[in-house]
């Protein structure tokens, strides 16, 4: 008789008996690494713990499927994000601190420290709830040299089962992780489409833009209204507010004397999510003295500005990295070799080298660069041109510049979709949004969606636009297929900035006016 666990894997994967039982024998492999011998009275581990204990706590989230930073060792906000998480879905309390019950959950220490008895009858034959235990295998004899042992011919394969068991939801997601360590079941979407107000956020903030880290992290950047980045995490929590002041010699810059201040203006994170990238519109202290604006030219002569580099378990500035003036938008590659930062009043591109931490290159893009899109195989980077009707296309390998002409007037924002096969933009002088086909470079469509569209997010299926506009105090759900507004929802005075979230497919939207709301798709 079949062993329930295979049955399960069977009825979730449709794969033979011999497959399931190796899914058996990894869940097996998994538990025996995540129960080190330890006793129950291990130190509660919270944030700000390190050592090794935490480390050994990291990786169990990681074969779980809720952690996913090389970092370890050091219990800061992600680890804190990961464990509440992990506790919520056990229906444990989400407090982000792992004591005894937590450490049983997760496999840490064993359930009950009983000693294991010596059986003294035959083991019972397996019966359809029991697994049969893996048999013992006798040495291997080891053939003659002369005579190496003749090839085997290939096994028969199995015909699949198909075993019609109506299993409870959470058996489905252990199996699922089994099967991948790394995933993390989303929640279904609302079959009519329709997306739901979930929570605001409030408090000193003024942001301009809202970032995933894609690790549960959000950096909201406040600008000079309020010279902070906040980081929020999914329980909507505000993790940190980061000041941004700095001391420049800190950070190997003489050249600047005294403290200074920034601008967050944009975020962008490393494909790992160990690190943000934040933009600063223009620095404020002795040395600055000709800041940029929205009406600007290299003519003007404006001082460059900086981007600050920050350590997303302990949310430091570990970096400050010169960029151009006006950096208005910036993104790292899905490789992680560069971020490309688009600057506004330098008409050009500054393409920064993660390895050094420096810029390497500016490339002359244009009157006013803005938004970046680079594709998945970091191949192509996109930006669009808001003073002109074309988009450039660099080729990463070798910086080479080409051009998408005449995609409309003023684009702004730009996303791709996870094949690449098409590009979104915004279009701010025409108050629409366009698709692009990528291989003839041509505009197949065009929606509106309401006044001002400024930013968009995009799902990690490709599958719908999530678009911010400004005036019209709105955010549009575009099916990215038929370029067709499925739903509209309000928001807060402003919204400027947005970004998904694909763990909880939740959509979070930066208002200028003070407040990130967050909705439910």
């Amino acid at each position: 008789m079949l062993g329930l666990p295979c049955a399960i894997a069977l009825l979730l994967t449709g794969v033979t008996v011999a497959s399931a039982e190796s899914l058996t024998n990894r869940e097996t492999q998994i538990v025996a690494r995540a129960t080190p011998t330890q006793n129950p009275t291990s130190p509660v581990l919270r944030r700000g713990s390190r050592g090794q204990d935490v480390a050994e706590l990291q990786i169990r989230l990681r074969e779980l499927g809720y952690f996913n930073n090389p970092n370890l060792g050091n219990f800061g906000p992600i680890t804190q994000q990961a464990v509440r998480q992990f506790q919520s879905d056990r229906g444990l309390r989400p407090d982000g601190i792992v004591g005894q019950e937590t450490r049983q959950a997760l496999a840490l220490i064993p359930p009950s420290p009983k000693t294991p008895e010596v059986p003294t009858t035959p083991p019972p034959q397996p019966t359809a709830t029991q697994p049969p235990p893996p048999a013992a295998k006798p040495p291997a004899a080891k053939p003659p040299a002369a005579k190496p042992p003749a090839a085997k011919p290939p096994a028969a394969k199995p015909p699949a089962i198909n075993i019609n068991y109506n299993l409870p939801k959470g058996f489905q997601t252990a199996i699922a992780l089994l099967k991948n360590p790394s995933f993390v079941e989303a929640p279904p979407r609302d079959p009519s489409g329709k997306m739901s107000h979930v929570k605001t956020i409030t408090g000193p903030i003024a942001p301009k833009s809202i970032v995933h880290s894609g690790q549960g992290l959000f950096f909201a950047q406040n600008m000079m209204y309020r010279h902070t980045i906040t980081v929020y995490d999914r329980n909507f929590d505000l993790v940190k507010t980061i000041p941004d002041s700095i001391k420049f010699s800190d950070f190997g810059f003489s050249k600047f004397t005294g403290n200074h201040r920034g601008s967050p203006v944009e975020a962008s994170f490393s494909p790992d999510g160990k690190y943000a990238y934040v933009a600063n519109y223009q620095m404020y202290g002795s040395g600055f003295s000709r800041p940029g604006n929205d009406r600007c030219s290299p003519a003007g002569r404006h001082d460059d500005s900086f981007m600050y580099k920050i350590n997303t378990e302990t949310l430091n500035i570990e970096q400050v990295i010169q960029v151009g003036p006006v950096p208005k938008f910036n993104t790292v590659t899905p490789d992680g070799r560069f971020v490309l930062v688009s600057n506004w009043c330098g008409w050009d591109l500054s393409i920064v080298d993660t390895q050094i931490d420096q810029e390497i290159k500016r490339l002359k893009i244009g009157r006013y660069p803005r938004g970046i899109a680079v594709d998945s195989n970091s191949e192509f980077a996109y930006v669009a041109v808001m003073g002109s009707t074309q988009i450039a296309k660099i080729n990463l390998n070798d910086f080479s510049l080409t051009w998408l002409n005449n995609v409309g007037r003023s684009p702004r924002h730009l996303n791709i979709d996870p094949q690449g096969k098409f590009l979104y933009t915004t279009l701010n002088g025409e108050g629409t949004v366009a698709k692009i086909n990528l291989e003839t470079g041509k505009v197949i469509r065009r929606i509106s969606t309401g006044s001002a569209p400024r930013s968009m997010a995009i799902s990690d299926d490709g599958q719908f636009l999530y678009v911010v506009n400004y005036h019209s105090n709105s955010m549009s759900k575009v099916r990215t297929e038929d370029m067709r507004v499925i739903h509209t929802v309000r928001t807060n005075h402003r919204p400027i900035g947005v970004t998904y979230d694909p763990h909880k497919r939740q959509v979070w939207v930066a208002c200028y006016s003070g407040s990130v709301m967050v909705f439910q798709d």
